[in-house]
């Protein structure tokens, strides 16, 4: 089998002369490979990893009532979920960030195991709307574990009317 290699666009093509010639088609068979990419830029590269600002704005936000958010379900990388949302707030720094409360043991189940969870603030950054839930895309069930507990001095809670932009993600 004779393989002629050829490149083109980022495309390694391979042209194959099988069968042998006496058996042969009209035309060569075509293999196509891409050889891997990364998607996003690594320290590797010597250039720096994105903010979680810039990987929301690459995530498409679309606006969304605050009223909207409230009471969603906010999964985590293996779809359990991790809280509702029970309140969304304004930090004295401008950003937003979405209240849940968290239990590390027992989730988000109520009654008798409440007194196990406490509430967390997720910034919006870090999450994006997945159909009727929210993914925490950028922080983990360990960063749940290890987030302090949300204190509500010096945050603004933002009226159920009001529109903020939240990313989009699908699985």
């Amino acid at each position: 089998m004779r393989m002629i290699p050829a490149v083109v666009s980022g495309l390694l093509i391979l042209q194959c002369s099988w069968p042998p010639a006496t058996a042969r088609a009209a035309e060569p068979a075509v293999i196509v490979a891409a050889a891997p990419q990364s998607q996003s830029p690594s320290k590797e590269d010597g250039k720096a990893a994105l903010s979680p600002e810039e990987k929301m704005n690459r995530r498409f936000p679309q606006p969304i009532r605050v009223g909207d958010l409230v009471g969603l379900p906010v999964l985590d990388g293996r779809d359990s979920t991790i809280g509702f949302i029970r309140q969304v707030v304004r930090a004295p720094d401008g950003k937003i960030q979405l209240v849940v409360p968290y239990g590390r043991w027992f989730g988000w189940v109520g009654g008798p195991f409440d007194r196990y969870r406490r509430l967390v603030g997720v910034p919006l950054e870090r999450v994006a709307i997945l159909g009727r839930q929210v993914a925490a895309l950028d922080m983990p069930r360990q960063d749940f574990d290890s987030a302090p507990v949300f204190d509500a001095r010096g945050y603004a809670a933002l009226a159920h009317d009001d529109i903020i932009k939240i990313a989009l993600t699908r699985r």
